[in-house]
Protein backbone atom coordinates (compact mmCIF):
# COMPACT_ATOMS: atom_id res chain seq x y z
CA UNK A 1 0.00 0.00 0.00
CA UNK A 2 3.03 2.31 0.79
CA UNK A 3 3.93 2.02 -2.87
CA UNK A 4 0.84 3.32 -4.04
CA UNK A 5 1.16 7.18 -3.86
CA UNK A 6 5.18 6.68 -5.73
CA UNK A 7 3.87 4.56 -8.10
CA UNK A 8 0.51 7.11 -8.71
CA UNK A 9 3.20 9.58 -9.28
CA UNK A 10 5.94 7.71 -11.57
CA UNK A 11 2.50 6.62 -13.66
CA UNK A 12 1.18 10.20 -13.86
CA UNK A 13 4.52 11.61 -14.76
CA UNK A 14 5.99 9.28 -17.26
CA UNK A 15 3.35 7.02 -18.62
CA UNK A 16 -0.01 9.67 -18.71
CA UNK A 17 2.57 12.84 -19.25
CA UNK A 18 0.39 14.94 -16.95
CA UNK A 19 2.29 18.21 -15.92
CA UNK A 20 4.15 17.46 -12.59
CA UNK A 21 2.21 19.81 -10.55
CA UNK A 22 -0.93 17.89 -11.62
CA UNK A 23 1.08 14.33 -10.98
CA UNK A 24 1.47 15.87 -7.70
CA UNK A 25 -1.68 17.04 -6.55
CA UNK A 26 -3.20 13.56 -7.68
CA UNK A 27 -0.14 11.30 -5.71
CA UNK A 28 -0.85 13.14 -2.73
CA UNK A 29 -4.50 13.04 -2.28
CA UNK A 30 -3.75 9.19 -2.99
CA UNK A 31 -0.76 9.07 0.02
CA UNK A 32 -3.46 10.61 2.10
CA UNK A 33 -5.86 8.06 1.33
CA UNK A 34 -3.47 5.16 2.22
CA UNK A 35 -2.11 7.26 5.68
CA UNK A 36 -5.98 7.03 6.33
CA UNK A 37 -7.13 3.88 5.01
CA UNK A 38 -4.27 2.57 5.19
CA UNK A 39 -2.12 3.22 8.13
CA UNK A 40 -5.19 4.47 10.39
CA UNK A 41 -3.99 8.23 10.69
CA UNK A 42 -6.41 10.63 11.90
CA UNK A 43 -7.78 12.79 8.51
CA UNK A 44 -6.75 15.79 10.29
CA UNK A 45 -3.09 14.84 11.29
CA UNK A 46 -2.39 13.32 7.64
CA UNK A 47 -3.59 17.11 6.58
CA UNK A 48 -1.84 18.80 8.81
CA UNK A 49 1.52 16.43 7.96
CA UNK A 50 0.76 17.97 4.32
CA UNK A 51 0.51 21.45 5.26
CA UNK A 52 3.77 21.40 6.65
CA UNK A 53 5.70 19.78 3.87
CA UNK A 54 4.12 22.25 1.22
CA UNK A 55 5.32 24.67 4.01
CA UNK A 56 8.86 23.76 4.08
CA UNK A 57 8.61 23.04 0.30
CA UNK A 58 7.89 26.65 -0.22
CA UNK A 59 10.63 27.54 2.30
CA UNK A 60 13.87 27.04 2.63
CA UNK A 61 13.37 24.52 -1.21
CA UNK A 62 12.02 26.99 -3.24
CA UNK A 63 12.93 29.88 -1.98
CA UNK A 64 16.38 28.40 -3.01
CA UNK A 65 15.56 27.82 -6.30
CA UNK A 66 14.30 31.46 -6.60
CA UNK A 67 17.19 33.31 -5.52
CA UNK A 68 19.37 30.51 -7.44
CA UNK A 69 17.67 31.47 -10.58
CA UNK A 70 17.47 35.23 -9.96
CA UNK A 71 21.28 35.63 -8.95
CA UNK A 72 21.57 34.03 -12.63
CA UNK A 73 19.37 36.90 -14.27
CA UNK A 74 21.51 39.51 -12.64
CA UNK A 75 24.23 38.56 -14.24
CA UNK A 76 22.56 37.78 -17.65
CA UNK A 77 20.45 41.47 -17.04
CA UNK A 78 24.22 42.90 -17.02
CA UNK A 79 25.66 41.59 -19.92
CA UNK A 80 28.47 39.68 -17.81
CA UNK A 81 27.13 36.05 -18.17
CA UNK A 82 28.64 36.34 -21.39
CA UNK A 83 32.32 37.12 -20.25
CA UNK A 84 31.91 34.20 -18.03
CA UNK A 85 31.02 31.60 -21.54
CA UNK A 86 34.42 33.40 -22.89
CA UNK A 87 35.98 32.63 -19.73
CA UNK A 88 35.12 29.24 -20.13
CA UNK A 89 36.30 29.15 -23.37
CA UNK A 90 39.56 30.09 -22.61
CA UNK A 91 39.43 27.29 -19.73
CA UNK A 92 37.80 24.52 -21.94
CA UNK A 93 39.79 25.02 -24.83
CA UNK A 94 36.98 26.24 -26.61
CA UNK A 95 34.77 22.84 -26.15
CA UNK A 96 31.48 23.45 -25.21
CA UNK A 97 31.70 19.94 -23.72
CA UNK A 98 34.67 20.21 -21.47
CA UNK A 99 32.84 23.54 -20.66
CA UNK A 100 29.99 21.82 -19.66
CA UNK A 101 32.06 19.14 -17.84
CA UNK A 102 33.51 21.56 -15.79
CA UNK A 103 30.58 23.79 -15.01
CA UNK A 104 27.97 20.80 -13.87
CA UNK A 105 30.55 18.66 -12.26
CA UNK A 106 33.27 20.99 -10.72
CA UNK A 107 31.53 23.91 -9.90
CA UNK A 108 28.81 21.86 -9.42
CA UNK A 109 30.81 20.08 -6.58
CA UNK A 110 31.91 23.12 -5.11
CA UNK A 111 28.13 24.78 -4.53
CA UNK A 112 26.74 21.09 -3.30
CA UNK A 113 29.82 21.24 -0.89
CA UNK A 114 28.85 24.71 0.37
CA UNK A 115 24.98 24.94 -0.15
CA UNK A 116 23.33 21.42 -1.34
CA UNK A 117 19.65 21.40 -1.28
CA UNK A 118 18.93 22.45 -4.90
CA UNK A 119 20.98 25.26 -5.52
CA UNK A 120 23.42 23.56 -6.95
CA UNK A 121 21.19 22.52 -10.03
CA UNK A 122 19.50 25.73 -10.20
CA UNK A 123 22.97 27.29 -10.73
CA UNK A 124 24.82 25.11 -13.09
CA UNK A 125 21.88 24.98 -15.12
CA UNK A 126 21.24 28.29 -15.93
CA UNK A 127 25.05 28.67 -16.52
CA UNK A 128 24.92 25.89 -19.44
CA UNK A 129 22.20 28.04 -20.93
CA UNK A 130 24.38 30.43 -21.06
CA UNK A 131 27.01 28.07 -22.67
CA UNK A 132 24.39 27.69 -25.66
CA UNK A 133 23.29 23.93 -25.15
CA UNK A 134 19.66 22.99 -25.22
CA UNK A 135 17.29 23.14 -21.74
CA UNK A 136 17.03 19.37 -22.07
CA UNK A 137 20.55 18.67 -22.60
CA UNK A 138 21.42 21.00 -19.92
CA UNK A 139 19.12 19.88 -17.18
CA UNK A 140 19.84 16.05 -17.68
CA UNK A 141 23.54 17.00 -17.22
CA UNK A 142 23.57 18.90 -14.32
CA UNK A 143 21.06 16.31 -12.62
CA UNK A 144 23.53 13.61 -13.33
CA UNK A 145 26.37 15.69 -12.49
CA UNK A 146 25.11 16.49 -9.26
CA UNK A 147 25.32 13.05 -7.64
CA UNK A 148 28.77 12.09 -6.64
CA UNK A 149 29.25 14.93 -4.63
CA UNK A 150 25.64 14.72 -3.14
CA UNK A 151 26.75 12.36 -0.05
CA UNK A 152 29.29 14.89 1.04
CA UNK A 153 27.22 17.84 0.40
CA UNK A 154 26.48 20.99 2.78
CA UNK A 155 29.60 20.21 4.70
CA UNK A 156 28.68 16.96 5.04
CA UNK A 157 25.47 17.28 6.50
CA UNK A 158 23.71 13.91 5.28
CA UNK A 159 26.83 11.97 7.07
CA UNK A 160 26.68 13.99 10.04
CA UNK A 161 22.71 13.54 10.16
CA UNK A 162 22.80 9.56 9.97
CA UNK A 163 26.11 9.22 12.41
CA UNK A 164 23.20 11.88 15.59
CA UNK A 165 20.71 9.64 15.12
CA UNK A 166 22.52 6.18 14.82
CA UNK A 167 25.45 6.97 17.89
CA UNK A 168 27.92 6.04 15.17
CA UNK A 169 31.22 7.10 14.35
CA UNK A 170 30.45 10.19 11.54
CA UNK A 171 34.31 9.53 10.27
CA UNK A 172 34.12 5.98 10.27
CA UNK A 173 30.98 6.65 8.26
CA UNK A 174 32.39 9.41 5.90
CA UNK A 175 35.52 7.14 5.71
CA UNK A 176 33.21 4.59 4.29
CA UNK A 177 31.43 6.58 1.53
CA UNK A 178 34.53 7.78 0.92
CA UNK A 179 35.13 4.11 -0.70
CA UNK A 180 32.54 4.17 -2.49
CA UNK A 181 31.25 7.60 -3.67
CA UNK A 182 34.72 7.85 -5.50
CA UNK A 183 33.80 5.05 -8.10
CA UNK A 184 30.74 7.24 -9.36
CA UNK A 185 33.06 10.19 -9.27
CA UNK A 186 35.31 8.59 -12.50
CA UNK A 187 32.45 7.49 -14.16
CA UNK A 188 30.13 10.29 -13.84
CA UNK A 189 32.03 12.99 -16.24
CA UNK A 190 32.31 9.85 -18.75
CA UNK A 191 28.29 9.56 -18.30
CA UNK A 192 27.75 13.33 -18.93
CA UNK A 193 30.12 13.23 -22.15
CA UNK A 194 27.57 10.76 -23.70
CA UNK A 195 24.27 13.08 -22.71
CA UNK A 196 26.01 16.00 -23.88
CA UNK A 197 27.19 14.38 -27.56
CA UNK A 198 26.61 10.59 -27.05
CA UNK A 199 29.35 7.92 -28.45
CA UNK A 200 31.04 10.95 -30.48
CA UNK A 201 31.51 13.18 -27.49
CA UNK A 202 32.77 10.08 -25.26
CA UNK A 203 35.46 8.81 -28.10
CA UNK A 204 36.60 12.71 -28.77
CA UNK A 205 36.59 14.09 -25.30
CA UNK A 206 36.93 10.56 -23.02
CA UNK A 207 40.59 11.92 -21.63
CA UNK A 208 39.66 15.12 -19.95
CA UNK A 209 36.86 13.49 -18.28
CA UNK A 210 38.67 10.64 -17.14
CA UNK A 211 41.22 12.64 -15.63
CA UNK A 212 38.51 15.33 -14.23
CA UNK A 213 36.91 12.00 -12.43
CA UNK A 214 40.01 10.45 -11.32
CA UNK A 215 41.49 13.73 -9.74
CA UNK A 216 37.77 14.32 -7.82
CA UNK A 217 37.71 10.60 -6.88
CA UNK A 218 40.79 10.25 -5.67
CA UNK A 219 40.78 13.56 -3.67
CA UNK A 220 36.91 12.44 -2.57
CA UNK A 221 38.72 9.27 -0.89
CA UNK A 222 41.53 10.88 0.39
CA UNK A 223 40.17 13.65 2.22
CA UNK A 224 37.30 11.82 3.33
CA UNK A 225 39.78 9.09 5.16
CA UNK A 226 42.48 11.32 6.26
CA UNK A 227 41.95 15.10 6.17
CA UNK A 228 38.12 15.97 7.14
CA UNK A 229 34.66 14.18 5.89
CA UNK A 230 33.38 17.72 6.13
CA UNK A 231 35.38 19.60 3.64
CA UNK A 232 35.46 16.67 1.06
CA UNK A 233 33.76 17.97 -1.46
CA UNK A 234 35.45 21.48 -1.49
CA UNK A 235 38.86 19.82 -1.77
CA UNK A 236 37.63 17.30 -4.72
CA UNK A 237 35.79 19.81 -6.39
CA UNK A 238 39.15 21.95 -6.12
CA UNK A 239 41.16 19.30 -7.36
CA UNK A 240 39.33 18.16 -10.05
CA UNK A 241 39.19 21.21 -11.60
CA UNK A 242 43.13 22.16 -11.57
CA UNK A 243 43.55 18.27 -12.68
CA UNK A 244 41.41 19.36 -15.86
CA UNK A 245 42.92 22.60 -16.29
CA UNK A 246 46.06 21.32 -16.25
CA UNK A 247 45.75 18.28 -18.39
CA UNK A 248 44.16 20.58 -20.50
CA UNK A 249 47.44 23.10 -21.21
CA UNK A 250 49.02 19.56 -22.69
CA UNK A 251 46.19 17.91 -24.51
CA UNK A 252 43.16 19.75 -27.01
CA UNK A 253 40.24 17.63 -27.99
CA UNK A 254 39.02 16.91 -31.41
CA UNK A 255 36.17 18.15 -33.07
CA UNK A 256 35.57 21.34 -30.58
CA UNK A 257 34.11 23.56 -33.45
CA UNK A 258 31.90 20.40 -34.58
CA UNK A 259 30.60 20.09 -31.55
CA UNK A 260 29.76 23.55 -30.90
CA UNK A 261 27.78 23.71 -34.04
CA UNK A 262 26.09 20.66 -32.84
CA UNK A 263 25.26 21.32 -29.53
CA UNK A 264 24.49 25.21 -28.94
CA UNK A 265 21.31 26.27 -29.94
CA UNK A 266 21.90 30.70 -30.46
CA UNK A 267 20.01 32.87 -28.00
CA UNK A 268 18.53 31.19 -25.14
CA UNK A 269 20.46 33.26 -22.33
CA UNK A 270 18.26 36.14 -22.17
CA UNK A 271 14.84 34.51 -23.58
CA UNK A 272 15.39 31.72 -20.34
CA UNK A 273 16.23 34.41 -18.06
CA UNK A 274 12.34 35.70 -18.16
CA UNK A 275 11.50 32.05 -18.54
CA UNK A 276 9.97 31.83 -21.90
CA UNK A 277 10.66 30.42 -25.27
CA UNK A 278 13.43 31.55 -27.17
CA UNK A 279 13.46 34.88 -28.79
CA UNK A 280 13.10 36.19 -32.34
CA UNK A 281 14.48 38.57 -34.28
CA UNK A 282 17.17 41.10 -33.95
CA UNK A 283 18.14 40.85 -30.20
CA UNK A 284 21.86 39.51 -30.25
CA UNK A 285 22.50 35.94 -29.20
CA UNK A 286 23.27 35.59 -25.94
CA UNK A 287 22.68 39.61 -25.38
CA UNK A 288 21.24 41.41 -22.47
CA UNK A 289 17.67 41.01 -21.05
CA UNK A 290 15.37 43.31 -19.32
CA UNK A 291 14.36 43.07 -15.52
CA UNK A 292 11.40 41.62 -17.23
CA UNK A 293 13.26 39.29 -19.05
CA UNK A 294 12.92 40.42 -22.65
CA UNK A 295 15.85 40.08 -24.92
CA UNK A 296 17.36 43.55 -25.98
CA UNK A 297 18.93 44.58 -28.76
CA UNK A 298 22.73 45.47 -29.13
CA UNK A 299 24.80 46.59 -31.44
CA UNK A 300 28.65 45.81 -29.29
CA UNK A 301 30.51 42.96 -30.28
CA UNK A 302 29.42 39.75 -27.83
CA UNK A 303 30.76 40.50 -24.68
CA UNK A 304 32.29 36.89 -24.46
CA UNK A 305 34.26 37.08 -27.24
CA UNK A 306 38.13 35.92 -25.29
CA UNK A 307 39.54 38.01 -27.41
CA UNK A 308 38.46 41.05 -25.66
CA UNK A 309 38.20 40.00 -22.15
CA UNK A 310 39.89 42.55 -20.12
CA UNK A 311 41.07 41.36 -16.19
CA UNK A 312 38.39 44.19 -15.14
CA UNK A 313 35.89 42.17 -17.35
CA UNK A 314 37.46 38.65 -16.36
CA UNK A 315 37.06 39.63 -12.20
CA UNK A 316 33.65 40.90 -12.54
CA UNK A 317 32.17 37.51 -15.01
CA UNK A 318 33.86 35.65 -12.15
CA UNK A 319 32.59 37.84 -9.23
CA UNK A 320 29.15 36.43 -8.43
CA UNK A 321 30.61 32.51 -8.02
CA UNK A 322 33.23 33.30 -6.04
CA UNK A 323 31.39 35.74 -3.50
CA UNK A 324 28.94 32.75 -3.36
CA UNK A 325 31.78 30.69 -2.22
CA UNK A 326 32.86 33.47 -0.01
CA UNK A 327 29.26 34.26 1.62
CA UNK A 328 28.69 30.48 1.99
CA UNK A 329 32.24 29.73 3.16
CA UNK A 330 31.92 32.07 6.29
CA UNK A 331 28.53 30.77 6.98
CA UNK A 332 29.00 27.23 7.03
CA UNK A 333 33.01 27.38 7.91
CA UNK A 334 34.25 30.46 9.68
CA UNK A 335 34.57 29.85 13.47
CA UNK A 336 37.83 32.32 13.99
CA UNK A 337 37.15 34.86 16.91
CA UNK A 338 33.33 34.16 16.29
CA UNK A 339 31.79 31.11 15.57
CA UNK A 340 29.28 32.30 12.49
CA UNK A 341 28.05 28.73 12.12
CA UNK A 342 27.05 28.48 15.83
CA UNK A 343 25.59 32.43 15.62
CA UNK A 344 23.70 31.59 12.43
CA UNK A 345 22.25 28.56 14.10
CA UNK A 346 20.99 30.71 16.74
CA UNK A 347 18.60 32.97 14.55
CA UNK A 348 16.72 30.02 13.62
CA UNK A 349 13.33 29.65 14.65
CA UNK A 350 11.79 26.21 15.78
CA UNK A 351 8.19 26.08 15.35
CA UNK A 352 6.44 23.09 16.69
CA UNK A 353 3.91 22.23 14.17
CA UNK A 354 0.14 22.99 15.58
CA UNK A 355 -1.55 19.65 17.09
CA UNK A 356 0.56 17.81 14.91
CA UNK A 357 3.71 18.29 17.31
CA UNK A 358 3.22 15.85 19.86
CA UNK A 359 0.47 13.40 18.06
CA UNK A 360 3.05 11.83 16.41
CA UNK A 361 5.47 9.23 18.74
CA UNK A 362 8.42 7.25 17.93
CA UNK A 363 8.41 3.62 19.54
CA UNK A 364 9.67 4.90 22.56
CA UNK A 365 6.52 7.23 22.98
CA UNK A 366 8.99 10.42 21.89
CA UNK A 367 7.60 12.64 20.41
CA UNK A 368 9.81 12.71 16.38
CA UNK A 369 11.49 15.77 15.88
CA UNK A 370 10.30 15.82 12.14
CA UNK A 371 7.28 17.73 13.48
CA UNK A 372 8.78 20.84 14.17
CA UNK A 373 9.41 22.96 11.58
CA UNK A 374 13.04 24.85 11.09
CA UNK A 375 12.57 28.45 9.85
CA UNK A 376 15.55 29.42 8.95
CA UNK A 377 15.00 32.87 7.78
CA UNK A 378 18.81 33.66 8.01
CA UNK A 379 20.85 30.84 7.98
CA UNK A 380 19.03 29.55 4.95
CA UNK A 381 21.25 28.96 1.83
CA UNK A 382 18.18 31.18 -0.07
CA UNK A 383 18.91 33.89 2.12
CA UNK A 384 22.60 33.84 1.59
CA UNK A 385 21.86 33.73 -1.78
CA UNK A 386 19.62 36.85 -1.87
CA UNK A 387 22.76 38.98 0.14
CA UNK A 388 25.03 37.20 -2.55
CA UNK A 389 22.83 38.62 -5.24
CA UNK A 390 22.41 42.37 -3.88
CA UNK A 391 25.92 42.60 -3.41
CA UNK A 392 26.92 41.39 -6.83
CA UNK A 393 23.82 44.17 -8.11
CA UNK A 394 25.52 46.92 -6.45
CA UNK A 395 28.57 46.15 -7.81
CA UNK A 396 27.41 45.91 -11.32
CA UNK A 397 25.63 49.28 -10.79
CA UNK A 398 28.97 50.88 -9.47
CA UNK A 399 30.90 49.23 -12.19
CA UNK A 400 29.14 48.95 -15.45
CA UNK A 401 32.05 48.49 -17.86
CA UNK A 402 32.58 51.69 -19.48
CA UNK A 403 28.90 51.97 -19.83
CA UNK A 404 27.90 48.43 -21.84
CA UNK A 405 24.65 47.23 -20.11
CA UNK A 406 24.89 48.87 -16.99
CA UNK A 407 22.06 47.51 -14.64
CA UNK A 408 20.47 49.60 -11.53
CA UNK A 409 19.80 48.18 -7.91
CA UNK A 410 15.91 48.93 -9.05
CA UNK A 411 16.04 46.67 -12.14
CA UNK A 412 17.86 43.95 -9.99
CA UNK A 413 15.28 44.17 -7.12
CA UNK A 414 11.84 44.43 -9.77
CA UNK A 415 13.43 40.80 -11.30
CA UNK A 416 12.94 38.64 -7.94
CA UNK A 417 9.25 39.30 -8.62
CA UNK A 418 9.41 38.50 -12.02
CA UNK A 419 11.42 34.97 -11.72
CA UNK A 420 8.64 34.26 -8.72
CA UNK A 421 6.24 34.92 -11.23
CA UNK A 422 7.84 32.64 -13.76
CA UNK A 423 8.43 29.84 -11.53
CA UNK A 424 4.66 30.16 -10.05
CA UNK A 425 4.23 26.37 -11.58
CA UNK A 426 7.45 24.79 -10.73
CA UNK A 427 6.68 26.38 -7.07
CA UNK A 428 3.22 24.43 -6.70
CA UNK A 429 5.16 21.68 -8.08
CA UNK A 430 8.04 21.71 -5.08
CA UNK A 431 4.64 22.46 -2.24
CA UNK A 432 3.25 19.70 -3.88
CA UNK A 433 5.85 16.84 -3.63
CA UNK A 434 7.07 17.80 -0.32
CA UNK A 435 3.81 17.32 1.10
CA UNK A 436 3.53 14.15 0.12
CA UNK A 437 6.58 13.29 1.00
CA UNK A 438 5.90 14.75 4.72
CA UNK A 439 2.35 12.51 4.73
CA UNK A 440 4.54 9.34 3.60
CA UNK A 441 6.96 9.85 6.06
CA UNK A 442 4.48 10.74 8.82
CA UNK A 443 1.88 8.20 8.39
CA UNK A 444 4.43 5.34 8.50
CA UNK A 445 4.23 4.72 4.68
CA UNK A 446 8.07 5.04 4.13
CA UNK A 447 9.17 3.24 6.96
CA UNK A 448 7.16 0.43 5.72
CA UNK A 449 9.07 -0.05 2.87
CA UNK A 450 12.22 -0.23 4.00
CA UNK A 451 11.26 -2.44 6.91
CA UNK A 452 9.76 -4.70 4.05
CA UNK A 453 13.03 -4.22 2.14
CA UNK A 454 15.22 -5.21 5.00
CA UNK A 455 13.72 -8.38 5.56
CA UNK A 456 16.04 -9.89 3.08
CA UNK A 457 18.45 -10.34 5.43
CA UNK A 458 21.73 -10.83 3.91
CA UNK A 459 20.98 -9.91 0.86
CA UNK A 460 20.58 -6.87 2.39
CA UNK A 461 23.25 -5.58 1.64
CA UNK A 462 22.99 -6.00 -1.99
CA UNK A 463 19.49 -3.47 -1.43
CA UNK A 464 20.77 -1.09 1.22
CA UNK A 465 21.68 1.59 -1.24
CA UNK A 466 18.11 1.20 -2.96
CA UNK A 467 16.72 2.13 0.44
CA UNK A 468 18.93 5.21 0.33
CA UNK A 469 17.93 5.52 -3.48
CA UNK A 470 13.92 5.30 -2.78
CA UNK A 471 14.25 7.80 0.05
CA UNK A 472 16.03 10.86 -1.52
CA UNK A 473 13.66 10.01 -5.17
CA UNK A 474 10.96 10.65 -1.96
CA UNK A 475 12.38 13.61 -0.15
CA UNK A 476 14.41 15.03 -2.69
CA UNK A 477 17.76 15.27 0.29
CA UNK A 478 19.90 12.69 1.00
CA UNK A 479 20.28 14.53 4.70
CA UNK A 480 15.80 13.67 4.66
CA UNK A 481 16.88 9.56 3.43
CA UNK A 482 19.15 9.52 6.54
CA UNK A 483 16.87 10.81 8.30
CA UNK A 484 14.65 8.08 7.75
CA UNK A 485 16.44 5.13 7.01
CA UNK A 486 20.07 5.04 9.08
CA UNK A 487 18.12 3.89 12.40
CA UNK A 488 16.63 0.97 10.09
CA UNK A 489 19.93 0.24 8.17
CA UNK A 490 21.72 0.02 11.59
CA UNK A 491 18.74 -2.31 13.02
CA UNK A 492 19.19 -4.35 9.97
CA UNK A 493 23.10 -4.56 9.89
CA UNK A 494 22.82 -6.21 13.20
CA UNK A 495 20.13 -8.22 12.65
CA UNK A 496 22.12 -9.70 9.59
CA UNK A 497 25.85 -9.27 10.53
CA UNK A 498 26.65 -6.89 8.34
CA UNK A 499 28.67 -3.87 9.80
CA UNK A 500 25.90 -1.33 10.22
CA UNK A 501 28.58 0.85 9.43
CA UNK A 502 28.82 0.21 5.79
CA UNK A 503 25.07 -0.10 5.77
CA UNK A 504 23.77 3.34 7.17
CA UNK A 505 27.84 4.46 4.55
CA UNK A 506 25.56 2.77 1.53
CA UNK A 507 22.30 4.51 2.72
CA UNK A 508 24.05 7.93 1.83
CA UNK A 509 25.70 6.32 -1.21
CA UNK A 510 22.61 5.03 -2.43
CA UNK A 511 20.78 8.31 -1.78
CA UNK A 512 22.79 10.52 -4.06
CA UNK A 513 21.63 8.57 -7.77
CA UNK A 514 17.94 9.11 -6.45
CA UNK A 515 18.77 12.84 -6.33
CA UNK A 516 18.42 13.14 -10.35
CA UNK A 517 14.78 11.28 -10.13
CA UNK A 518 13.56 13.29 -7.54
CA UNK A 519 10.47 15.14 -8.29
CA UNK A 520 11.47 17.91 -6.65
CA UNK A 521 14.97 18.13 -8.09
CA UNK A 522 13.32 17.72 -11.55
CA UNK A 523 10.81 20.38 -10.63
CA UNK A 524 13.84 22.82 -9.81
CA UNK A 525 16.57 21.67 -12.92
CA UNK A 526 13.07 21.93 -15.28
CA UNK A 527 12.64 25.68 -14.00
CA UNK A 528 15.74 26.82 -14.26
CA UNK A 529 16.18 25.92 -17.68
CA UNK A 530 12.69 27.28 -18.91
CA UNK A 531 10.92 23.81 -19.58
CA UNK A 532 8.01 24.51 -16.79
CA UNK A 533 5.72 21.35 -17.49
CA UNK A 534 7.94 19.21 -18.46
CA UNK A 535 9.23 17.20 -15.80
CA UNK A 536 8.27 13.67 -17.71
CA UNK A 537 10.72 14.17 -20.15
CA UNK A 538 13.17 15.06 -18.24
CA UNK A 539 12.85 11.83 -16.49
CA UNK A 540 13.03 9.81 -18.97
CA UNK A 541 15.93 10.88 -20.32
CA UNK A 542 17.98 10.66 -16.65
CA UNK A 543 16.09 7.78 -15.09
CA UNK A 544 18.10 4.90 -17.54
CA UNK A 545 21.40 6.48 -15.49
CA UNK A 546 19.85 6.61 -12.09
CA UNK A 547 19.15 2.89 -12.46
CA UNK A 548 22.28 1.91 -13.87
CA UNK A 549 24.15 3.88 -11.25
CA UNK A 550 22.45 2.46 -8.31
CA UNK A 551 23.14 -1.07 -9.71
CA UNK A 552 26.88 -0.47 -9.79
CA UNK A 553 26.24 0.55 -5.91
CA UNK A 554 24.21 -2.06 -4.85
CA UNK A 555 27.02 -4.83 -5.90
CA UNK A 556 29.51 -2.78 -4.73
CA UNK A 557 28.11 -2.71 -1.24
CA UNK A 558 27.19 -6.65 -1.26
CA UNK A 559 30.62 -7.06 -2.13
CA UNK A 560 32.41 -4.92 -0.09
CA UNK A 561 29.77 -7.16 2.88
CA UNK A 562 31.96 -10.01 1.78
CA UNK A 563 35.67 -11.33 1.80
CA UNK A 564 35.75 -10.29 -1.81
CA UNK A 565 36.02 -6.63 -1.44
CA UNK A 566 35.53 -6.65 2.11
CA UNK A 567 39.57 -5.29 2.18
CA UNK A 568 37.84 -1.97 1.26
CA UNK A 569 36.57 -0.88 4.25
CA UNK A 570 38.64 1.34 6.65
CA UNK A 571 39.36 -0.43 10.55
CA UNK A 572 36.76 0.59 12.97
Amino acid sequence: MALLPLITFVVLLAVVKTKAHVAGAWSLLAAVAVAVLGYHMPIGLAALSASQGAVFGAFPVLWIVIMAVWLYRVTVISGRFEDLRGIFDVIGGRDVRVQAILVAFCFGGLLEALAGFGAPVAITATMLIALGLSPLRAAATVLVANTAPVAFGAIAIPITTAAGLTGLDAGHIGAIVGRQAPVLAVIVPLILLVILDGVRGLRECWPVALVTGLCFGIAQFLCSNYFSYELTDIVASLVGLAGAYLFLRVWKSRGHDAARERLTVGALAGALAGGSAPATGSARPGGPVSAGGEATQGSAAPAGDPAKLTGARVWLALFPYLLVIVVFGIANLWKLGVNIPAWLATTNVHVPWPVLHGAIVDAAGKPVSSTVYNFQWLSSPGTLLLITGLIVAAVYAAFDGGGRFPITMRQAVAAIYHTMYNMRWAGATIMLVLALAYVMNLSGQTVAIGTWLASTGGFFAFLSPVLGWMGTAVTGSDTSSNALFAKLQQAAGIKAGIDPHLLVAANSSGGVVGKLISPQNLAIAATAVGMDGQESVLLRKVIGWSVGMLAVLCILVYLQSTPVLGWMLPRA
